[in-house]
């Protein structure tokens, strides 16, 4: 793999994001056109919205799992490196942060750790920054 950076963090399932989607919308746009232009326009709308309830499903099947438990995983990582780094438990004002800026933190190397925890409650930094401010990108080769 290569050294992940903040240009290159988004990952992408091919046989997902590259083939059943754009198969999936095919045939979408297919059925759709034979709604419009044949006799038989109930069938291919059922067809359609076979087709649409499909591409619905695998979308949120698809992410809800996995991103459920990254989200859970990555809290619990973050709360066990604050304790190593502190000997203090990071729940008694991990409120104070949101999801956004608790994601973005796990990219953080443990030296920068503190001081963008700090910096994104005394500034309310959005998660989008948090990730800019890293200077020493720490790869998260894991997730989903």
């Amino acid at each position: 793999m290569k050294i992940q950076t903040y240009s290159n963090h988004i990952r992408f399932y091919s046989w997902h994001h590259f083939i059943y989607y754009p198969v999936l919308i095919a045939f979408l746009a297919g059925s759709i056109y034979f709604v419009c232009n044949t006799n038989d326009k109930l069938i291919w709308t059922f067809i359609s919205v076979c087709f649409i309830f499909l591409f619905c499903l695998a979308f949120m099947l698809r992410q809800h799992y996995a991103i459920t438990l990254q989200n859970r995983i990555v809290r619990l990582e973050l709360r066990y490196r604050y304790f190593t780094l502190t000997g203090k438990r990071l729940e008694e004002f991990e409120y104070k942060l949101t999801d956004d800026q608790l994601f973005a933190l796990r990219f953080a190397p443990d030296n920068e750790l503190l001081g963008l925890i700090d910096d994104a409650i005394k500034n309310n930094l959005s998660g989008n920054a948090i990730k800019k401010a890293i200077v020493h990108w720490r790869g998260d080769y894991n997730r989903v």
